[in-house]
């Protein structure tokens, strides 16, 4: 019996700059039986002539495609195109600014035949960031952790649980796909409703339904070297600020897609609640805010009233126990708070201001001279603009994952790329936590930090724990000594500065998801040893001025 033909379907708009490179890893597969369909979605830079050129070139293997008109119809209708044209039993996807491993088809290939009860196979790519050939660039190549064990075989719905966006598991690159065409046929294809900014969702539009319906087999074989730059999907529409707006539209589509396809697992169900709730919160406006602060101001000065004219008057008169003396067992007054659900899942986010943040906020004041020179900040660095600002001269990212604004992509517990001496400050906040190797990523960030250098590090003491992604990644809460123990395991004992803020009315805040507006200046600032709510560091490495 004859190996199977994969149809490969490679979308192009407007790239000329990627498009031969991507083109030239097809001709390089080792895998001979295979065709390619080229699908112009109305390119207008010279793209198009290349594509042509190809076809020309190769008129047995290569096609050129196009919509009617040269109309540009997106992403999902281009794949659907060449699908449509394709001859081959298998279809695989390569987008016009990735690079295929020559022995791509034909692992992938071997992997279906000796799984016959798979329908679509993917490894763990590169994320490609030298491909500039620049020297800043170098050492940022990463591969993401997979959702599940390699060599897994997922059956339904475990991917869907365990991948972006329900999960918290890397989601696989289309260009790192190879499905069967049976597959398309009995899913319909990808999802033409992802159009214009929503085409950030059209590949996990068509994982979502895959992941539902179907067995998947995960590799841990790297195939693909997905190119990172400026000019990608995911970079444009991020940097547009559309992220919320797309999330929304993408789980609003999959709510609908399980409730017309009767998907009855109650593990999907709830994920898919929790996401959309967390999508839909409303938003705090800020004549709410202010509205609730006034209220709370006038509130606290009735109350001071209360304390100064009535009380003293009242406790000449009746046997009134003093203020600072507990209720009797019986009378205390829980009011709003006696409830089994907090006030809020989201840490306050959408009542104001987190009060965990407010002392985030403290804390990075009173040591903003420490922010200067080269900074790095993890997550992005709205710190180091907002403390740092003119005395910082270069501002650098750590993120785990290649996100609009990183410059470097990572775990900091195993981030060899990182340079060594190179940072004036590093700013630590809320990071900690989700680190399971807490030793090894303080050991990173004592190493890239020059002599002399400052660690700003913030971490929870009490806490929610978070309902999103991060969640499966929550690790640890800390306490003043644990921190500074770990800490004096790689800094100088004497350069380690750690402290704590928080107090019984500001745990019970924050644990019920209150904002900080919501409590008075002075009922923040007081600090009560028994109640770490937010643990600081501030520490030195050795030598330097």
């Amino acid at each position: 019996m004859s190996p199977p033909v994969v149809s490969i379907v490679t979308i192009f708009f407007n790239a000329v700059r990627f498009l031969e490179d991507a083109v030239a890893s097809v001709l390089a597969q080792t895998y001979e039986r295979w065709e390619l369909l080229l699908v112009d979605d109305g390119s207008t830079d010279g793209s198009a002539e290349i594509g042509r050129a190809f076809a020309a070139r190769h008129l047995d293997r290569v096609r050129y495609l196009e919509h009617h008109d040269h109309a540009n119809r997106g992403m999902s209708a281009s794949r659907n195109l060449g699908i449509r044209h394709g001859r081959g039993d298998l279809v695989a996807l390569l987008d016009a600014d990735d690079v295929w491993e020559p022995e791509k088809l034909t692992r992938q290939v071997a992997l279906l035949e000796a799984h016959p009860e798979v329908d679509l196979v993917y490894g763990a790519p590169l994320y490609w960031f030298s491909w500039t050939g620049d020297a800043a660039a170098v050492g940022r190549d990463w591969s993401p952790d997979l959702p599940v064990p390699a060599g897994t075989v997922a059956t339904p719905p475990e991917l869907a649980l365990a991948s972006y966006p329900l999960g918290s598991g890397s989601a696989p690159c289309p260009s790192d796909l190879l499905f069967r065409r049976s597959l398309v046929d009995r899913l319909g294809g990808f999802e033409e409703a992802f159009h214009g900014i929503y085409a950030l969702y059209e590949d996990q539009a068509f994982l979502a339904k895959v992941y539902l319906n179907a067995r998947v087999l995960v590799s841990g074989e790297r195939w693909l070297r997905y190119r990172q730059h400026a000019d990608s999907c995911v970079s444009v529409v991020n940097s547009g600020g559309h992220y919320h707006t797309l999330r929304r539209f993408f789980l609003e589509w999959l709510s609908d897609y399980v409730q017309a396809h009767d998907v009855r697992d109650v593990r999907v169900r709830v994920a898919l609640r929790r996401a959309l709730r967390a999508v839909r919160q409303p938003t705090v406006s800020r004549f709410e805010t202010q509205g609730r602060m006034f209220v709370a101001r006038v509130l606290r000065l009735g109350n001071r009233i209360a304390h100064v004219l009535i009380v003293p008057l009242l406790s000449r008169m009746l046997p009134l126990s003093r203020p600072d003396d507990p209720p009797r067992v019986g009378r205390v007054r829980f009011g709003d708070l006696r409830r089994l659900q907090p006030v809020s899942r989201e840490f306050g986010y959408d009542r104001g201001l987190p009060i965990d943040r407010h002392y985030i906020a403290r804390f990075l004041a009173a040591r903003a001279d420490d922010i200067h020179g080269r900074v790095i900040e993890i997550g992005d660095d709205a710190y180091t603009r907002r403390f740092g600002g003119a005395r910082v001269a270069r501002h650098d990212v750590l993120h785990v994952e290649p996100v609009p604004g990183a410059t470097f992509v990572g775990d900091l517990a195993c981030a060899d790329h990182l340079p060594s001496d190179a940072f004036d400050c590093v700013i630590l906040t809320q990071t900690l936590h989700l680190i399971y190797d807490v030793r090894a990523a303080l050991a990173t960030v004592h190493r890239i930090l020059k002599p002399g250098g400052r660690l700003l590090a913030t971490a929870p003491g009490i806490s929610q724990i978070s309902d999103d992604q991060w969640r499966t990644y929550w690790c640890w809460s800390f306490t003043i000594r644990s921190l500074r123990q770990l800490l004096t395991e790689t800094f100088p004992k004497g350069e380690v500065v750690v402290e704590a803020y928080g107090n019984v009315l500001a745990a019970i805040a924050f644990l019920h998801g209150l904002a900080a507006e919501e409590l008075g200046s002075d009922e923040l600032a007081y600090r009560d040893p028994a109640y770490e709510l937010l643990i600081t560091a501030h520490a030195r490495k050795a030598g330097g001025p």
